[in-house]
């Protein structure tokens, strides 16, 4: 089951939340720093990290503080390496078969690599939905994912493309 939601992402109770992060597990906007400041010191120290990631990884950890068991940090892009369709396809995939892979039934996701500069929104729900339609042919978990928008007008484009809802 999909469901879009507008709410703050670090304020979901689920199993994962999945975290957009540069290579080196940096959040790729202001407003994702909000997870870091309520996941607290134990969390903030995990994300130092000696090597960098390459685009397309999820990485998984404790979620500290946050309401949710992990956090799947989705590496979308690094210092040379801009979001693209194809980092946010891959990097997706690689979130799903984490979340399969730890059987975790819940997850949180906001829509990956939009914002400024990035990709538009409903570029990215199209990738979302079909990425999600691949994975649940294959996959027993999740079984359920919560798309977190930030506005009615984002979670009407979402539920469009995604749930073929209005």
């Amino acid at each position: 089951m999909i469901r879009v939601v507008v709410d703050d992402l670090a304020f979901v109770e689920t199993d994962a939340t999945v975290r957009p992060a540069s290579t080196n597990l940096e959040p790729i906007s202001s407003a994702l720093r909000n997870i870091e400041k309520i996941a607290g010191p134990a969390f903030q120290k995990q994300l130092s990290v000696k090597e960098q990631f390459s685009v397309g990884a999820a990485v998984v950890t404790d979620a500290g503080d946050l309401p949710a068991a992990v956090v799947i940090h989705a590496v979308i892009q690094g210092p040379d390496e801009p979001v693209t369709r194809s980092g946010i396809r891959k990097t997706l995939v690689q979130v799903l078969q984490q979340v399969n892979a730890w059987q975790l039934a819940k997850i949180a996701i906001p829509p990956l690599g939009v914002g400024p500069g990035n990709l538009e929104l409903d570029v990215v729900a199209q990738i979302m939905q079909e990425v999600i339609c691949e994975h649940e042919i294959l996959a027993q978990y999740p079984e359920e994912i919560c798309i977190v928008v930030d506005s009615e007008d984002e979670k009407s484009v979402v539920d469009s493309i995604v749930t073929g809802s209005v």
